[in-house]
C-alpha cells in the first residue's frame, strides 16, 4: 500500500486516515511505521525537506473566515530572470485557499483588487471582523491596500520587523504546492495562462484531496465547509471496530 503511486509521498499518519475515509482499515499507524522500519523504508517521504514544526502563533481562530493569511511567491517564466507572481490567500482555521491569482508583477493595486474580489465571492461583510495577516512586503503595506482593508472592515496584521517566520503557514503552503507529487511544478511556464492553469489544478488538489497534518488529516475543504466532526466520528468508529476484532493488539 505505501508504495502505490497515490501513497508514495505520504507518511503513515496521512495514509491511515486517507484509507479510513474510504472505509478501509489495514493496520494502525504504529504498525505501518513498524513495518516500514523493519523494511528499512522509514525515511522522509516526498520531494521537499522534512518540515519544521516550530510555528509561532499570533492569532487563533475557532471557525472559518476569522483570520486569513496571504503572501506572494515567484513562479519561473519562460526565460531565466522572468517571473510570474502568485497571490495566495488562505484561511487559518481550515487552511483552505480562499482565493488566488497570478500576475506579471507585484503591486498593491493587484492585492487590493484581489482581496475585494475574494470578500465578495466569500460573502464577507464588515461585521465578520476578519483579520488579514501578511509579511512586510510593499504590496502588503501600501496605502491602496490598507485603504481597501479599512473600507472592507478588515483588520490588517503584519509580521514583526526582521522576524522571518511570523507568517509560517503561508510559507508552508507555498512549499506544499511547489514540492508535492500530484502535479510537479514545471521549471518554467511558457506564459501567464500556463501558470494560471497549473495553479488552478494544484489548488483543487490541495483544497479537496490533500489531507493536512495541521487539521487532523482532513482536507481544507472538509474543515471549511464544517464536515470535519462527522468525518472524524466515522473514522473513530472504523478504528474502534478494528480494535474490537483484535483487542490483544
Amino acid at each position: 500500500t505505501v508504495n502505490k503511486p497515490e501513497y508514495a509521498s505520504m507518511p503513515p499518519c496521512e495514509i491511515v486516515p486517507h484509507l479510513a475515509d474510504q472505509g478501509i482499515y489495514i493496520a494502525s499507524e504504529s504498525t505501518f511505521y513498524r513495518v516500514l522500519r523493519e523494511e528499512e523504508m522509514l525515511n522522509h517521504r516526498g520531494r521537499a525537506d522534512a518540515p519544521s514544526r516550530n510555528h509561532p502563533t499570533t492569532y487563533s481562530a475557532d471557525g472559518p473566515n476569522q483570520v486569513w493569511m496571504w503572501d506572494i511567491t515567484y513562479l519561473n517564466g519562460p526565460i531565466k530572470g522572468q517571473f510570474f507572481y502568485l497571490y495566495l490567500f488562505c484561511d487559518l482555521f481550515s487552511r483552505k485557499i480562499v482565493g488566488w491569482e497570478v500576475y506579471a508583477e507585484e503591486s498593491q493595486e493587484h492585492a487590493s483588487y484581489e482581496i475585494e474580489r475574494i470578500c465578495r465571492r466569500r460573502g464577507i461583510k464588515r461585521e465578520n471582523v476578519l483579520v488579514l495577516h501578511s509579511d512586510n512586503g510593499s504590496p502588503m503595506k501600501g496605502a491602496t491596500m490598507l485603504a481597501t482593508l479599512y473600507r472592507l472592515g478588515i483588520t490588517p496584521s503584519n509580521s514583526r520587523p526582521r522576524v522571518s517566520n511570523d507568517n509560517p503557514y503561508s510559507e508552508s503552503l507555498f512549499k506544499t504546492l511547489k514540492y508535492q507529487l500530484h502535479s510537479k511544478m514545471p521549471s518554467g511556464f511558457k506564459d501567464i495562462e500556463a501558470a494560471r492553469e497549473w495553479v488552478a489544478s494544484i489548488v483543487g488538489w490541495y483544497d479537496n484531496e490533500h489531507h493536512h497534518s495541521g487539521i487532523k488529516y482532513l482536507t481544507p475543504a472538509q474543515v471549511y465547509e464544517g464536515n470535519g466532526p462527522a468525518i472524524l466520528a466515522k473514522r473513530h468508529k472504523l478504528y474502534e471496530e478494528a480494535k474490537a476484532k483484535h483487542p490483544e493488539r
